[in-house]
């Protein structure tokens, strides 16, 4: 690093206490203002905020890991999310907008009644907003140590300390500035990681030892650049090929995307993804944003990050399983020059600082409206929530910071996020659309896979056999409890009706006593739109792979295809 790298990096940080000052006053005036930017978020800017959060400093050296490991198709791990993304968009985007409620916990009340519903609410609040939270960042920080030890050559005490000096920053600018201080950086952000990113790929696939794209398919065996994994009956060991079983296979495609909570990907919505739909000016821009978000976060932006994992396999041949991640690390060191260096490490702190402002104002939003507002201090000052809710975010970042040294694996993380949330995405979906789900559907399905996941690891079932089990079971215990189990106040489900209007057969006992509340979903138009919405965005990932492979012809199909999905998904959204 060079004078001029330094004052790139000196300059974002400059640039993102400014954003904090100037949305200051504004973010003051009340918990609205502070966690949904005054429901007056642009489709663009809530769209860019999501795509800018699930672009943490962890991801670009999990792809390089994931395609080091077993090629393109091990992307797979994660594109299978897909599906539950263009759900939220047809489903679900309007209905949040419509609740006209702060948080996702806060839904519990609306929807729920009676104790059940405040302990609900009360439960979620601490899981969601601190344990789990906790858990989402310690792995983020922990994925810039791994860039700064790699990038400086420093020990992991000391990257600790660098981190904690950034997430400072980060804590102050989101505590003065709301959520309209994230959403602005968020945009500036992303924009500044996309470049970096792209920049890296473009010089690092055109050096020498790697020779552009032809030298790169010269050079790596040809199952690597496959879209598609390969299905096995049996045991799998082809190479380094990512290869599934066809049990893992159905678990990823046919399981993961609508039974597990993962942030970012809730099945129905949820997390920071609902309050930026909460905070859009209307349902169609909620709609339009959420829909921005699911092309830009896999059919945009993946491929800078898998270039530089394939060029890894060339350029360092030499790590190992453990190591593979720092591929990219090692790029920027090795063939950066001064000032391109500088606009990485930006690009990281950027993508870094995004994700961490985002899940501080979040975290806050769930510990402050739904546990202390509601729960230990009613009835007070607007000003007074903001104050305390500041005060949080600090002390979320300080917590944080404390459990970083004991995450030792991030995919560990991943796995036992996804595992402890198995079962649980059907109530999260059908909560909206059946009327008899209750709070003790949702208790006893958020309960339930910490219980059996000991028995399952005692013995040896692991990820992601274990969601086959973990699903099974807890949907027919929710299920369970659902039918003998109180159902939910008739008057709480009225309401509920009157304010969201899901529409649907499975409210036809409470929509019948409401003759004039007219549901404006139309199920085979939001069907067709799923639909096309999932070809939509693997044909446009597709295109953009087999252009940049140079496989034209290939390229040139998948763009028809994403092109008339985009026909169809217009002309519904204009009905």
């Amino acid at each position: 690093m060079q004078l001029v790298d330094y004052i790139i990096v000196a300059a974002y940080f400059i640039f993102s206490i400014g954003v904090a000052l100037v949305y200051s006053k504004r973010s003051s005036k009340n918990t609205t203002e502070f966690f949904l930017s005054g429901r007056n978020l642009p489709w663009y800017l809530a769209g860019l905020s999501m795509v800018a959060t699930t672009f943490a400093a962890d991801t670009p050296l999990a792809v390089t890991e994931l395609v080091a490991k077993n090629g393109v198709s091990g992307n797979w791990v994660w594109w299978n999310f897909v599906f539950g993304g263009l759900l939220t968009v047809f489903f679900f985007a309007k209905l949040w907008r419509r609740a006209g409620i702060m948080t996702e916990v806060e839904f519990a009340e609306l929807r729920y009644s009676g104790k059940p519903a405040r302990f609900l609410r009360g439960f979620k609040a601490v899981y969601l907003g601190l344990f789990m939270n906790l858990i989402i960042m310690g792995w983020v920080n922990k994925a810039m140590v791994s860039i700064l030890s790699g990038m400086y050559g420093i020990n992991e005490q000391t990257a600790i300390m660098w981190v904690g000096g950034i997430m400072v920053i980060t804590a102050i600018y989101a505590a003065l500035s709301g959520l309209w201080g994230v959403v602005i950086t968020d945009a500036v952000q992303f924009i500044i990681a996309m470049i970096g990113c792209i920049v890296l790929a473009v010089i690092v696939v055109n050096s020498p030892e790697v020779g552009g794209i032809a030298g790169m398919k010269a050079k790596l065996p040809p199952f690597v650049f496959d879209f598609f994994p390969r299905i096995e009956s049996g045991a799998v060991d082809l190479a380094g090929t990512f290869s599934l079983t066809i049990i893992s296979f159905i678990a990823y495609i046919g399981i993961q995307w609508w039974a597990s909570w993962y942030p970012g990907s809730e099945p129905g919505g949820g997390g920071y993804v609902a309050q930026r739909m909460m905070s859009a000016k209307n349902e169609k821009h909620s709609l339009l944003a959420t829909l921005f978000f699911q092309v830009a976060h896999y059919g945009l932006r993946p491929w800078p990050w898998i270039l530089v994992g394939l060029s890894s396999l060339i350029l360092y041949p030499q790590l190992g399983a453990a190591d593979k991640k720092m591929g990219f690390v090692y790029a920027i060191n090795d063939f950066l020059p001064p000032g391109l260096k500088g606009l990485l490490l930006a690009a990281f702190l950027a993508a870094y600082m995004s994700t961490i402002s985002t899940q501080l104002n979040w975290g806050t939003s769930y510990l402050v409206n739904d546990l202390y507002k509601r729960f230990i201090r009613p009835g007070g000052e607007e000003k007074s929530y903001v104050s305390f809710a500041r005060i949080v975010t600090i002390l979320l970042m300080a917590v944080s910071l404390l459990i970083t040294p004991f995450i030792t694996r991030i995919s560990g993380a991943w796995e036992f996020i996804l595992e402890a949330g198995a079962g649980l995405g059907l109530v999260l979906i059908l909560r909206w659309f059946w009327w008899r789900i209750n709070a003790w559907s949702e208790i006893s399905a958020t309960v339930t896979p910490f219980v059996i996941l000991p028995f399952l690891k005692s013995y040896g079932i692991q990820f992601p056999e274990s969601l086959f089990y973990l699903s099974g079971i807890t949907t027919g215990v929710w299920l369970v409890v659902t039918f003998l189990t109180k159902p939910t106040d008739e008057n709480v489900l009225l309401d509920f009706y009157r304010r969201v209007h899901p529409g649907g057969i499975l409210w036809k006992p409470i929509a019948q006593k409401l003759p004039d509340v007219k549901s404006t979903s139309h199920f085979p138009s939001m069907f067709l739109s799923w639909f096309a919405g999932v070809f939509l965005v693997y044909s446009l990932l597709f295109s953009i792979g087999s252009f940049v492979l140079l496989e034209f012809s290939a390229g040139f199909i998948y763009l028809a295809v994403a092109s008339v999905s985009f026909f169809v998904i217009n002309r519904a959204i204009s009905r």
